[in-house]
């Protein structure tokens, strides 16, 4: 299983050597959906050479992210695994009857709806647009909070990020504070606090998609190098 781009929040350049030397051994690889919002009208599941993949509906098609998430898309899938696809014991899904991997044969009827106008409403430009503006808006955050918090990962061919950020603050822990306390501390700012302590132990993982416009992501970055300050003064014993 691969995910692309990583969780870390890069483009990994060897994707497609690596599905390569998968092939070459007789493996099947997949690709774990998560992260499409930084590959609509950019590049593909198919083109890095995954067999199979999951299209996660939330987050890149507009659904929400959160809470558990309603984890529900479609599965993509190379001719040659056609006779592996399941199917559904009480509804026929194009004539199979066996296999079934959930109680609902479509999935959640009510979310696929919303998803699809989104996806309608977008057009291919518009999609296109989606991704360009997600990763946009996670490089402009990196790079105004690149001196105050350590940016853990980078592309090692252009020094930017995909579509997120991860802010390492375990440096932070020495002087009694953790990343719990600067997502609390995000809260009295007005924000939902972003994924915390994953994929790094320590660390906040910042998605801001393409949703949020430069006003709303400048009062982010205030807030983060407001708190970096408040952070400072603790460690200065102020």
């Amino acid at each position: 299983m691969v995910t692309y781009p990583s969780t870390f929040g890069v483009f990994e350049g060897s994707v497609r050597e690596i599905c390569d030397i998968v092939h070459k051994n007789g493996g099947q690889v997949y690709m774990d959906g998560a992260n499409l919002n930084a590959q609509l009208g950019l590049t593909s599941p198919g083109y890095i050479g995954a067999d199979v993949g999951h299209l996660n509906l939330h987050k890149t098609f507009s659904i929400p992210h959160g809470g558990g998430g309603p984890g529900v898309g479609s599965i993509g899938f190379k001719q040659h695994l056609q006779p592996f696809v399941p199917g559904h014991s009480v509804v026929n899904i194009n004539g199979r009857y066996e296999g079934a991997v959930s109680g609902s044969p479509y999935g959640n009827a009510g979310v696929l709806p919303i998803a699809y106008s989104y996806i309608k409403m977008s057009g291919k430009k518009g999609l296109l647009r989606t991704s360009q503006q997600a990763i946009l808006n996670a490089n402009y955050i990196a790079t105004v909070l690149k001196d105050a918090y350590l940016v853990k990962y980078k592309s090692k061919d252009t020094g930017r990020v995909a579509h997120e950020v991860i802010l390492d603050c375990n440096k932070f822990r020495e002087h009694g504070i953790t990343e719990e306390d600067i997502a609390k501390r995000l809260i009295d700012y007005g924000f939902h606090a972003p994924t915390m302590s994953w994929p790094v132990v320590g660390g906040l993982m910042i998605e801001p998609t393409e949703s949020e416009d430069i006003y709303e992501i400048k009062r982010f970055c205030a807030a983060m190098l407001s708190i970096r300050q408040e952070i400072q003064d603790v460690i200065d014993g102020k």
